[in-house]
């Protein structure tokens, strides 16, 4: 008879033989559901892959489009490590963008080499201030930080809609307002790398804050209090932690990386605010960070595999003649797998004799 047991210890090869079967049934299973619609498997997939990794520009796509769910994503890593079930990324996306506008209009004139990091740390700012909020309402009122971060997106969504929609910074033309801002100046987009406008320099920050996300949490105090306070938070409080400024720094750090998300997408990508560019971006994020396993380097592999479905959706619908719905179903499908793989790692087979 078989029996599934809890591992005592981490199994490496066991765990990644799990996602590697993960990987195998979200594409099976994702086989089946293109062709019920009664498209070419082998064409479709062929048409992702040109999309997605086909050439330098489907490279530079997948990559601009991996960049604010890897963000949102090591949000996501950094508070639910912690067990704080932070949903409030959506809204700090949008918080950044809105930050970072602000701060194009206030840093307007400056060098390159001081404007882009003042408006990304004016994004930054908008979106610790949203989770300063949350943290302040659980550590003081005890509200719990799922029903307060949800809220907090519908205020920054509703406030980004009045601001665009007769507000201070919604365009006009004649007697039409439109739902977005006046585009920014040449000068307040992120320069373009390696001879590429679509490839921007922002792409280079979710690695850079992967790699400091992984430094903390491994060889830092805070990451012991974040792996602590995720564990066991009274074990935590009795060897002296102050658990309320852990969970403000924890909230603050999830917000500042949602945030920068939203900045780099304005200034590198939309280059005006517009709220239908920035929906969803934040929920990417927290299904990117659970299928990398709530790691900064498992969250940069999921977001790039995230962003080349992205980047291949167009292929998908123009070459391969599908919906353009089945590219969230699928990545639907391969959330389910991978959750499932989460759950088979840290189990073993054990095979016991029948007396």
């Amino acid at each position: 008879m078989i029996r599934f047991e809890p591992r005592v210890e981490s199994d490496a090869l066991w765990t990644a033989a799990s996602f590697a079967m993960a990987i195998a049934a979200g594409l099976a299973a994702s086989a089946i559901l293109l062709a019920s619609t009664g498209a070419d498997v082998l064409q479709v997939f062929s048409a992702l892959l040109q999309g997605a990794v086909g050439s330098p520009k489907a490279v530079a796509t997948t990559l601009v489009k991996a960049t604010p769910i890897i963000l949102t994503g090591l949000a996501t890593v950094i508070a639910f490590r912690a067990q704080l079930w932070s949903i409030g990324q959506e809204g700090q996306v949008f918080a950044g963008a809105m930050g970072g506008y602000l701060g194009a209009q206030v840093l307007a004139g400056l060098p390159p080499l001081l404007f882009f990091p003042g408006v990304l740390a004016f994004g930054m700012t908008a979106g610790m201030a949203l989770g300063s909020l949350a943290a302040v309402l659980k550590n003081r009122f005890g509200v719990n930080e799922i029903i307060s971060t949800v809220m907090l997106n519908y205020l920054v969504v509703y406030l980004l809609s009045w601001l665009l929609q007769g507000g201070p910074w919604g365009e006009s033309g004649g007697t039409i307002s439109y739902h977005q801002s006046p585009m920014l100046p040449d000068e307040a987009f992120l320069p373009g790398m390696l001879g590429s406008s679509r490839l921007h320099a922002g792409v280079l920050l979710p690695f850079l804050a992967a790699a400091i996300c992984g430094l903390v949490m491994s060889r830092t105090p805070l990451g012991y209090e974040i792996r602590g306070l995720g564990y066991n938070p009274e074990a935590l409080r009795h060897k002296g932690v102050n658990i309320n400024r852990t969970v403000t720094i924890i909230m603050l750090a999830s917000g500042a990386l949602g945030a920068l998300a939203g900045a780099i997408e304005l200034f590198g990508v939309a280059h005006r605010l517009r709220a239908d560019n920035l929906i969803g971006l934040g929920y990417a994020g927290i299904i990117v960070g659970m299928i990398g396993g709530l790691r900064p380097l498992g969250t940069v592999f999921a977001g790039l595999f995230f962003g080349g479905l992205a980047s291949g959706a167009v292929y998908m619908r123009v070459l391969g003649d599908v919906p353009a719905a089945l590219v969230p179903a699928m990545q639907g499908i391969t959330l389910f797998f991978f959750l499932c793989a989460g759950v088979v790692a840290r189990y073993r087979v054990v095979r016991v004799a029948v007396q």
